[in-house]
């Protein structure tokens, strides 16, 4: 049971809104779906304009699928605006992670309607090759039609929880590495949001890529078995499926070595070498390019299979009814080949692609803490230019009063003094990973030096002042006790 009232990083709110805050999730969960039923379904006006512009040839098909796909894209995106905005309203950065367990709340629902796809296309691949009656396979095509709009249903809600799922990691990696905000103006930043921005092109491009290499292997080998051996097609002799198999599943884990390695890698490269600051600005270029492309992919790729689908019964194009195998219906056939990467890896992959990169990011977050391009990370009883606005004993993120308060006490305390974002990056590096500062990150003799010999000496993890006239021993080294009679 929740308490009345919680406060989670000065944000305060009531129990209520919590439960406002899932019922938003909830909502724009519900939303995303119409909304890819309604691009992506037989029958609907986009897959229509689709459908008629394959009369005018292959080129002009596409044009139409690419059309539909980035038309799709506009109500998702501002009801997944609307939905961030409203859920902070109710409950800060905790309501946004909260709205985004709110759309889980219909998982089982969700991956029973994703599997329904894949099952019904199988069982038209199965009645073909049991040599049914056609009528068979007509059904079976028909419950395929709609497993391709819940199949891009499903993709397009998990792009919209992966996208407030992120948003609550990024949340959790910017209180650990100790950041209040991404500053564009700085030049380091900016140019690490236009990098996070191309990463999900890139990851496309190799995915789509792996499928159309794996695609060549399959065919040269279908063609080779077609030549090698007679009866295929009369049923009266038996590929050699398991060769298929095997093509299919080594381009599958080699193909994706390498889009698999810029997930990992990339957050850790900009992380360890430009600072968390520029990671920070990366992940907002991955996880808003992402999304788009996603939700592009999985509904121009459904648009255009059920495109092709529609032909099985006739469609009417001009007054004239086509059909399988007619000239308009060889165009939609180009289309699903080229939606088919798009909807079934490619678009499904900005999912993981930008949970993984926010959660490596969230795990190196405290060793890169304090860290900015071109500067050293502060470390434990090292005396830079950068930490002397921090050792000093009185002033904005006052050390020897973080000595004695929590790391969020602390970052409270740097956003009352308006400490910038660099100051408060160094006050954070001073705490742990559990949270606790970490005593003799700021030490009496690191303070002299960057003082440069000030009259006052207090120590940063609170002790009393070391006086001049004090007759308490010396240590070896301290710059404040340098006068005092041994």
């Amino acid at each position: 049971m929740l308490p009345e009232t919680l406060s989670i990083r000065g944000y305060e709110f009531s129990k209520l809104n919590v439960f406002f805050a899932i019922a938003v999730g909830t909502v724009v969960g519900a939303i995303m779906s119409i909304v890819t039923e309604y691009y992506t379904a037989m029958g609907k006006a986009p897959v229509n304009s689709i459908i008629q512009q394959s009369s005018t040839g292959h080129a002009t098909n596409i044009i139409a699928g690419l059309s539909v796909g980035m038309k799709s894209t506009v109500i998702p995106i501002l009801t997944l605006a609307g939905g961030i905005m409203a859920s902070y309203y109710f409950a800060g950065l905790y309501g946004v992670a909260i709205a985004a367990a709110g759309m889980m709340a219909t998982t089982a629902m969700q991956l029973a309607i994703d599997a329904f796809g894949p099952i019904a296309d199988n069982a038209g691949g199965i009645a073909e090759m049991s040599q049914l009656p056609p009528e068979v396979r007509e059904r079976t095509d028909n419950l395929d039609a709609v497993g391709n709009t819940t199949a891009a249903t499903g993709k397009g809600f998990a792009i919209a929880s992966a996208a407030l799922t992120s948003l609550a990691l990024f949340a959790a990696f910017v209180g650990i590495a100790g950041i209040d905000q991404i500053d564009i103006y700085k030049a380091p930043v900016l140019a690490g949001l236009f990098v996070g921005g191309m990463i999900p092109f890139i990851f496309s491009a190799l995915c789509i890529q792996a499928v159309g290499k794996a695609a060549m292997d399959m065919v040269n080998e279908v063609r080779r078995q077609f030549r090698e051996i007679p009866g295929i097609m009369e049923y009266t002799a038996q590929p050699e499926y398991e060769k298929c198999v095997a093509i299919s599943t080594k381009a599958s884990i080699r193909e994706m070595m390498l889009p698999g390695a810029i997930a990992l890698i990339t957050p850790v490269i900009v992380g360890f070498i430009f600072g968390p600051e520029v990671l920070g600005g990366v992940l907002a270029g991955v996880t808003v390019s992402g999304v788009l492309m996603g939700i592009f992919q999985s509904n121009a790729g459904g648009a255009w299979d059920n495109a092709k689908k529609s032909f099985e019964k006739g469609v009417d194009i001009n007054g004239e009814t086509f059909y399988k195998k007619s000239e308009p219906h060889k165009a939609s056939v180009t289309g699903d080949t080229v939606g088919d990467p798009f909807k079934d890896t490619s678009g499904p992959s900005m999912n993981i692609l930008i949970k993984l990169m926010s959660i490596v990011s969230l795990v190196i977050a405290p060793f890169i803490a304090g860290k900015t391009f071109g500067e050293p990370t502060a470390k434990q009883g090292q005396c830079t230019e950068m930490s002397a606005d921090h050792c000093k004993e009185m002033g904005k993120c006052d050390m020897s009063k973080c000595a004695t308060m929590t790391k969020d006490q602390c970052a409270e305390m740097c956003d009352s003094m308006g400490c910038d974002s660099t100051e408060k990056a160094i006050c954070m590096a001073h705490y742990g990973a559990d949270g606790k500062f970490m005593t003799g990150a700021c030490t009496r003799d690191e303070k002299d030096c960057c003082q440069g010999k000030a009259k006052k000496h207090e120590g940063c993890s609170g002790e009393p002042a070391c006086e001049e006239d004090n007759d308490k021993p010396c240590s070896k080294g301290d710059a404040c006790c340098k006068n005092k009679k041994k």
